[in-house]
């Protein structure tokens, strides 16, 4: 017995018979009630001659059927005071035992979640399913026989379409039951399918459908079959980049199929993911491709010393070095790479715990041509990095973003009052102790070339000290921008922006989380004629409104991130292709 007040969602029918008190306790009182009445009938002879055969045949009942003993002592803490204490019954054997716990056990299965008892004022269990297997549940006749109709009482062959009447008892004919509205085949609605994980976790985007190409089918095909394939031939650089990427994307590149990609005649190598390359895979990348200029390796995490110092002889033409997750190479490794490559003009590091300022400093002092430098989520990264960083003369691409703890404003200045001038691609996101000074006294003073900048997670900007910024500087040739996670800014900051993006040819716009921004500002994105990917996700006044002045004022866009804007709906306007991705809406429907 249940003593909660916790109930489940019950049917019509369940709930009109609690409501009218037709518990189990009272249809084993009216039970006993008519037994009682039938034994005073009966008279008193009769009377206890029955009862002591009944006393019997329970008996006999409860070993063979294994009924508990104490089942009746349950019971009856729902019946009233004046029942009759039940008969003593004998023991169950063992055999009767088991089967009493079978039985209950297949009882207790049986039994509806719906089947509650709170207390005896409100006592309710489900009623069992035998209660409706009875006359008056209107049970339907054998298919084939003739019933009478219990509406216009003609008579009819009973098919398995034959429906019940309403109100019962009987049945109806077929003319009868679509008089009363009833359709007796229609076939039932098939279930709801539910969607599996990775379904609901798909992201639904707007964007035109287009026909696959011939290339797209082969380059599909290839991929497929990697394993089987012998050698590419004469497929252009293109189209090897392309297989590349969808293997490297399946992580299906492995030291095997990985031979097709060399040659010697190569210059350029991509390898988007190099997980399954092992250190000897990695040796036998560069006695394979002796003449490379440019190597890319990304997940890289098996490289270690022996591959790094391999390197450092067998790949001497190695002009741009782009590493992602070289944890195992430590400082002696690369400073001897460094050594036997005086002529390296770019360092793309990321994610490299062990790159430290003996590093930087052999960098600085071995490789001075170098014009692209990426230091990005460095652990060791700080301001003893910086001087040795203002030392390189040609330097016009640094990143440094993503530190474990922010460089000092003052320290990034001397980068820039030595290096901004000259400085192309600026990537400072992550160091939380830059703030509007910065903004003014670095980038507006000494970076006036910049075509991309980045300042993404910057939290101490404030909204006039960025408004005040873009009416300042007067970049040349700005093509990226990106200040994203700025909470403070947008009223007047976005219109600033705008003003200044009107002076170039801003083509990548990143304000996303912009926490003031206003419809009317986001709307005049549209003076940025120039622009083809914008994210303005997380600004909650961008609607449907926004997106279609957009659209309409941005004719070379092609797609716009809108996260978090909760106003944008699925009825949002469309345009040829234009991708809009993060509706939503769109994301509700899919999840279920």
């Amino acid at each position: 017995m249940r003593r909660n007040n916790v109930r489940g969602p019950t049917s019509a029918l369940t709930e009109f018979l609690r409501e009218s008190g037709i518990t189990h306790s009272l249809i084993r009182r009216r039970a006993q009630q008519q037994q009682q009445q039938q034994q005073a009938e009966a008279g008193p002879s009769n009377a206890s001659g029955s009862g002591n055969q009944e006393g019997t045949n329970e008996e006999a009942h409860g070993e063979t059927t294994g009924a508990p003993s104490g089942e009746a002592a349950a019971d009856s803490d729902h019946l009233d005071s004046e029942e009759e204490p039940p008969a003593k019954k004998r023991k169950a054997s063992k055999a009767a035992l088991e089967k009493q716990k079978a039985a209950a056990k297949k009882k207790a299965k049986k039994q509806d979640d719906d089947d509650y008892e709170d207390d005896e004022d409100d006592a309710y269990t489900a009623l069992s399913k035998s209660l409706w297997t009875n006359k008056s549940a209107n049970p339907r006749p054998p298919t084939g026989s003739l019933e009478k109709c219990a509406k216009c009482s003609k008579k009819f062959t009973v098919t398995k379409y034959t429906i019940a009447a309403n109100p019962p008892p009987g049945h109806l004919c077929h003319p009868c039951t679509k008089a009363s509205g009833a359709d007796p085949f229609k076939k039932p609605a098939a279930p709801r399918k539910r969607k599996s994980a990775a379904e609901r976790r798909a992201v639904t985007n707007i964007q035109e459908r287009k026909f696959p190409t011939l290339v797209s089918f082969c380059i599909k095909v290839v991929s497929k079959h990697i394993n089987d394939v012998e050698a590419f031939g004469d497929i252009g650089s293109v189209n090897l980049d392309r297989i590349a990427r969808v293997l490297c994307r399946n992580r299906s590149l492995t030291p095997e199929n990985a031979i097709l990609f060399y040659d010697t005649k190569n210059t350029n190598l991509k390898i988007y993911d190099g997980t399954k390359l092992e250190p000897p895979a990695l040796t036998t990348l560069a006695l394979l491709n002796p003449n490379l200029t440019s190597l890319r390796i990304d997940f890289c995490g098996h490289l270690d010393d022996a591959v790094l110092n391999s390197w450092s002889t067998s790949l001497p033409s190695l002009t741009r070095l782009e590493l992602l997750g070289p944890f195992l190479v430590r400082v002696p490794a690369w400073i001897s790479f460094f050594e036997s490559h005086s002529g390296l003009k770019s360092l793309l590091v990321h994610q490299s715990p062990r790159f430290d300022l003996e590093c930087m400093s052999a960098l600085a002092r071995h490789c001075p041509d170098i014009t692209e430098l990426r230091l990005k989520e460095i652990g060791k990264l700080d301001d003893t990095f910086l001087p040795h960083i203002s030392a390189l003369q040609h330097l016009e691409q640094l990143d440094l973003s993503s530190p474990s703890a922010s460089c000092s404003s003052d320290g990034l200045l001397g980068v820039l009052h030595a290096r901004g001038a000259q400085l192309t691609h600026l990537d400072l996101s992550g160091h939380e102790e830059l703030g509007d000074d910065f903004l003014q006294d670095g980038i507006c003073a000494h970076a006036q070339r910049l075509v991309s900048l980045r300042l993404d997670n910057l939290p101490t900007l404030t909204d006039e000290g960025l408004a005040a910024f873009f009416r300042a500087w007067t970049p040349t040739a700005l093509n990226t921008l990106s200040i994203a996670r700025a909470h403070e800014v947008g009223a007047s900051a976005l219109p600033a922006l705008l003003e200044c993006a009107a002076r170039t040819t801003l083509s990548a716009l990143n304000i996303s989380s912009w926490g003031n921004t206003t419809a009317d500002a986001l709307a005049n994105i549209a003076s940025a004629r120039e622009l083809r990917a914008l994210d303005v996700g997380w600004n909650r006044a961008v609607d449907d409104f926004v997106i279609k002045a957009i659209l309409d004022g941005c004719p070379k866009l092609e797609e716009i991130k809108c996260w978090g804007c909760n106003q944008v709906t699925s009825g949002c306007p469309r345009k040829s292709n234009v991708s809009l991705v993060g509706v939503e809406s769109y994301v509700y429907v899919s999840a279920y």
